[in-house]
């Protein structure tokens, strides 16, 4: 028939993830980093409801909610790593705006934005 079917999706399976090595992936990692009033935290406690204590990258703690438009897209426990943008009024508050996957983690780790987890806060 003309067909040979290694030759045909040898080029499709290079390009796939190698399930041996899982650091490898497949194209590349886009990471929201904060902007003008926006910190990089990581949560310590839950308060109930939206209200939650986080540790942002300056070394201080802030009262932060998740407003009414993410609360129920964004699940957070203790230890997720989060972008907090403080409020205009009071710099001690802020809104939890984005949680970051292990992933986007691991690339602020290695792209020097956050060092340790434990060093940091």
């Amino acid at each position: 028939m003309g067909f040979n079917n290694e030759e045909e999706f040898k080029d499709i399976n290079e390009n796939e993830a190698n399930p041996e090595n899982p650091n490898q992936s497949i194209g590349p990692i886009r990471v929201r980093l904060p902007r003008g009033e926006q910190l990089i935290g990581i949560i310590e406690q839950r308060h109930g409801g939206n209200k939650m204590m986080v540790a942002c990258l300056d070394g201080k703690s802030r009262n932060c909610r998740v407003p009414g438009r993410l609360k129920r897209a964004l699940w957070l426990r203790p230890g997720d790593i989060v972008i907090v943008e403080l409020w205009e009024f009071d710099k001690n508050r802020g809104d939890i705006i984005f949680k970051y996957t292990p992933t986007q983690v691991s690339w602020l780790k290695n792209k020097g934005y956050l060092k340790s987890e434990k060093l940091e806060f």
